[in-house]
């Protein structure tokens, strides 16, 4: 059985976090998805509320199940007994980033393999930063996230 990571903060998940994810479900028989504390991103959505969002926005892939992590990606994949990181990658600057991500991943755990998924043109200008800026302007972000989070944003923002 094929079983793939798919790590972030989620906060909160996108339509192209969901896409993403989606796809992740097709290519392998299991999709872990990582949901990381990231303090230091000060984010908008605790923890046990981006993890929810998740479960919900994911609720309809069988596949996949939704965990948080805090700690070392490697640590988490190996205790999840996955043996593959699938990623997104929307612009050349994410690929920089997630191109040292994955050298370092390699240098903790030689056996665990990363696969990158190119965002469709319809998602690469979308981030949760993004996302949270129009809500927070009380923008319209239907489209751009799933209908779970769209409602939340709309309470956190009220």
């Amino acid at each position: 059985m094929k079983r793939a990571i798919t790590p972030g903060t989620f906060d909160p998940i996108t339509s192209g976090h969901l896409d993403i994810i989606t796809r992740a479900a097709q290519l392998v028989d299991e999709v872990i998805v990582g949901v990381a504390p990231s303090s230091r991103k000060n984010p908008l959505f605790s923890l046990e509320e981006r993890v929810a969002l998740v479960e919900q926005a994911t609720a309809h892939l069988p596949n996949v199940s939704v965990h948080p992590f805090d700690g070392l990606l490697v640590d988490f994949a190996a205790r999840m007994g996955a043996d593959v990181v699938i990623k997104g990658l929307r612009a050349i600057t994410d690929f920089e980033y997630e191109f040292q991500m994955t050298a370092l991943n390699y240098q903790l755990d030689r056996s665990m393999e990363t696969i990158f998924i190119m965002s469709p043109p319809d998602y690469m200008y979308l981030s949760s930063s993004i996302v949270r800026e129009i809500a927070s302007l009380h923008g319209d972000v239907t489209g751009f996230v799933p209908d779970c989070v769209a409602d939340a944003l709309r309470a956190k923002f009220a």
